[in-house]
Parts: structure tokens; C-alpha cells; sequence
């Protein structure tokens, strides 16, 4: 299968390169050499490759920059989106396209299921959901959106990435204690696409996270506590570094941009269709920190799918 990849350099492209099956043959350009927000160079960029498959892992997704730069994410997350869904109905490709939790207001106390009603609380959520819309309104029975939530993976810009930083750096780091979501490897989300890129006719919208929930604050009480027993912050053993991670309300730590405040996703009926065991946030986070202690990795493209802006101070 032939399969063209935007936002490869991104973290979960990245995943995505490194666990293709054998048979893919991926066209992934740089953003240097391919803008999405170029719909005449996709246009073109589809026509020669003309892949069977397009994914869609590109994103603005700085959250509380895109509430004073509506128009950028609107290009990218929207505009962009567009562009690659008629880009591969004119090869007659189907198309993934990666979308986020923060379509949702956090309102509701229960997992979100695909089948809620929307209501992002700001700029990126409604620039996301507007690209949903897009990508589905083109392709409409060739095409399947994926929610996730809390992306994080072993490179790239992410909350794990800057709580090792400040746990490594500082006595006491602040943390929002009154959002939840699910955390969520890069790695098993890029499985879980290729899964549902092999069978045809997989279309509309699902969602999938790994298994269970935390707070901002439980998550990097874990990401301390693991990191520290594997090393990463200095020290090593149970005793580890013992940075206080303190918990905060959200109005303690205020932001341009307004946080769901329980964006968990529903992901039983993705885990029954794809026939996966789901890994436990914890578990994942571990697999993931363990492989840190291999060599760095370069620097991932700025433009990455689902980040998570960390909410410590």
C-alpha cells in the first residue's frame, strides 16, 4: 500500500514511520518541501504520488496561541485538512485524518463517545473540529477522523518532555489538579491507525486513547516517580529525585486559552474493533521513558499532531 503522510517529522508521525507495516511505501515530505496550506502543491504533491492512503498527522497546535492567531490555526488545522481530503478524492484515496479531545467543552462526567455533540471551549478545538468537518464532508464514506487526547512520545515537544525538564531543574512544580484526560502514547496511536488503514471501508469517526484516567497532576506525579526509578532525573532507585509536585486549581495557573475540564474519550468500541488489549497510561508511560535511556533523537518538526501544552508553572 501506498500511503502519503503529512506531519512525518512530527511525533507521532514519526511513530508512524517506525511502525509501518512491511508492504507500506510512504511518501512523507518535509514541511520545508510541502505546506498544507498550499492546496495547489498538495494538489499537485497527490497527483504524482497518488497514494491509496492519505494521513493526515500535521496540526498547529499551539492551544493558547491560536486564540490570538485565529487565522493560522484556521489555515493549518482546517484549510489545510481540506486541502489533502480533495487532494485524495482526486486520486481516489482514502484519508485519515487525526483530530483531539478538545472538540469537547469537558462538561460531562462520563467518557466523551463519538456520538456526543461538539463544543470546543477555544480557537484550536473549533479550528480542529472545523477540519474534521471538512475532511468528512469531501470524503464521505472514505474517510475515518481519530480523536486521541494527551499525545506524548519519547521525542518531539510534549508534557512529558517538559515535566522531565522541570523536574530536573526546580525544588517545586505547579500542576493543574482539576483537568483529566486519558495520556496517551504516540506509539500505540500509530499502530492503532495502521490497523484501521489495512481494511477498506473504515470510515467516520473514532476514538482512541490508552486506558485509564489522570489528572494533569497524576500525570506528572508519575512521570516523576517513573522517570526517577529509571534514572532520568539524576538519580537513581526507589529514593529518585524528590522534586514536590505540587497540585493547583486551573484558575491558579490562568491561560489565554479555556482547558476542558474532563476531556476523557471513550475508546472501548476502537479497542473491540481493532481486537487490542488497551495498555494502562502507566504502563505506556513507562515503555516510553525507558526507551529515553537510548540515545537522543534529533528534534521533531514544529508543527506536530495533538500536543498537549503542559499546565505547570
Amino acid at each position: 500500500m501506498k500511503v502519503f503522510l503529512a506531519g512525518g517529522s512530527g511525533q507521532l508521525g514519526r511513530e508512524l514511520l517506525a511502525t509501518a507495516p512491511e508492504d507500506t511505501l510512504i511518501e512523507a515530505p518535509a514541511r520545508a518541501e510541502l505546506s498544507i496550506t498550499d492546496p495547489l502543491g498538495v494538489a499537485r504533491a497527490l497527483e504524482i504520488a497518488r497514494p491509496a492512503l492519505v494521513i493526515n498527522a500535521a496540526a498547529y497546535t499551539a492551544v493558547d496561541d491560536a486564540e490570538s492567531d485565529r487565522e493560522a490555526a484556521f489555515l493549518v488545522n482546517a484549510e489545510g485538512a481540506r486541502a489533502l481530503a480533495e487532494g485524495a478524492a482526486a486520486v481516489e484515496a482514502r484519508m485519515i485524518q487525526v483530530s483531539t479531545d478538545f472538540v469537547f467543552d469537558g462538561e460531562q462526567s462520563l467518557p466523551y463517545l463519538t456520538t456526543e455533540p461538539t463544543h470546543p471551549l477555544g480557537v484550536y478545538g473549533e479550528s480542529k473540529l472545523a477540519g474534521e468537518a471538512a475532511v468528512l464532508e469531501v470524503l464521505p464514506g472514505n474517510s475515518l477522523v481519530v480523536r486521541t487526547s494527551w499525545l506524548y512520545s519519547s521525542h518531539g515537544r510534549n508534557f512529558v518532555a517538559t515535566m522531565l525538564q522541570l523536574l530536573a531543574e526546580r525544588p517545586e512544580v505547579n500542576v493543574v489538579m482539576d483537568q483529566v484526560g486519558s495520556p496517551t502514547w504516540a506509539r500505540g496511536l500509530a499502530e492503532a491507525i495502521w490497523k484501521w488503514a489495512a481494511p477498506p471501508g473504515v470510515s467516520g469517526i473514532r476514538h482512541f486513547c490508552d486506558a485509564g484516567v489522570a489528572s494533569w497532576y497524576d500525570f506528572a506525579v508519575a512521570i516523576r516517580d517513573q522517570a526517577s526509578k529509571l534514572g532520568l532525573l539524576g538519580v537513581t532507585g526507589d529514593s529518585g529525585a524528590r522534586t514536590i509536585v505540587r497540585p493547583i486549581r486551573s484558575e491558579e495557573f490562568p491561560t489565554p486559552a479555556r482547558r476542558p475540564a474532563s476531556s476523557t474519550l471513550n475508546s472501548f468500541a476502537s479497542w473491540e474493533e481493532l481486537g487490542i488489549t488497551p495498555l494502562h497510561w502507566r504502563a505506556s508511560l513507562l515503555q516510553m521513558l525507558t526507551e529515553l535511556k537510548r540515545p537522543e533523537l534529533p528534534e521533531s518538526d514544529p508543527m506536530e499532531p495533538e500536543r498537549m501544552d503542559p499546565s505547570s508553572a
